[in-house]
């Protein structure tokens, strides 16, 4: 079956081995990649057979934006295994964000990713409903959505915006909540959000992950790594643990992102 990780940090080979060890403190986890370099990701992804990448990395002030976009461009350019999601920042003026995701849908990109936690922003504010309105139906968001520890993502606020939105495409990331799989059920009937696999197998059982893929459906879900926190081939063992038939499997693997995603 072919694989697409559809959830991937990179960076600039120059600061990739900081910004692992600064996610690994955030969220006080063991980081089991080295550092995020692209180099890194498809030699790791390689070994677990993975054959494409939603690749991305998030500003955590506005002028950090356009930088970040021009970087994943370029790897875009270099890797033709690259998928690109941009990034943006609340800070950023309502022309500032309709600019942008105009020169990224022009450059190639199928998404954009938004990190509440990082950049401290409540996924039902005024300033990332700017966002919402601007974007529309253009390009899906894929949100780190999870972590009992704040406030900013919890699952509850993406469902309001999700109601709210209904033309928007959103990606709750780490079946739906790192930290709060529970709250899985908030997501029912909700036809515009989808679900992602990452940092959430090496803690939930297989049992508990199939009760989420049924309830809300294996055509909901993309299979991902969140590199560079997991070994690919680890990620692998622990989704193909859960049992699931062939067609959820190659739905989740790669059939259902490139649906959405138009690829």
């Amino acid at each position: 079956m072919e694989i697409i990780d559809a959830h991937a940090h990179i960076y600039p080979d120059k600061i990739a081995e900081k910004a692992t060890v600064a996610i690994g403190k955030f969220y006080d986890i063991e980081m089991e990649m080295d550092a995020g370099t692209t180099a890194r990701l498809i030699e790791d992804g390689k070994r677990a057979g993975i054959s494409k990448y939603v690749v991305h990395s998030v500003a955590t002030t506005a002028h950090q934006v356009r930088s970040i976009n021009m970087f994943i461009k370029s790897e875009m350019d270099k890797y033709k295994e690259f998928i690109g999601f941009m990034t943006l920042h609340q800070d950023l003026s309502e022309q500032e964000i309709k600019d942008e995701v105009d020169w990224c849908i022009q450059n190639g990109f199928k998404g954009i990713k938004l990190h509440p936690d990082f950049q401290k922003f409540y996924i039902d504010g005024e300033d990332a409903e700017k966002i919402y309105k601007i974007v529309g139906d253009r390009l899906p968001i894929l949100f780190h959505v999870g972590d009992d520890r704040f406030d900013y993502s919890k699952p509850f606020r993406l469902v309001k915006m999700a109601k709210k939105y209904p033309e928007v495409k959103f990606i709750s990331a780490h079946f739906g909540g790192y930290r709060c799989w529970d709250d899985a059920k908030l997501y029912v009937g909700l036809n515009n959000v989808w679900f992602d696999t990452c940092s959430s197998l090496a803690f939930i059982t297989p049992a508990k992950a199939k009760e989420i893929i049924n309830l809300l459906g294996a055509e909901k879900f993309f299979f991902a790594t969140d590199f560079p926190m997991w070994d690919a081939s680890k990620e692998l063992e622990r989704f193909n643990a859960i049992k699931l038939t062939e067609n959820q499997r190659e739905m989740i693997f790669s059939g259902n992102i490139k649906k959405l995603l138009k690829i």
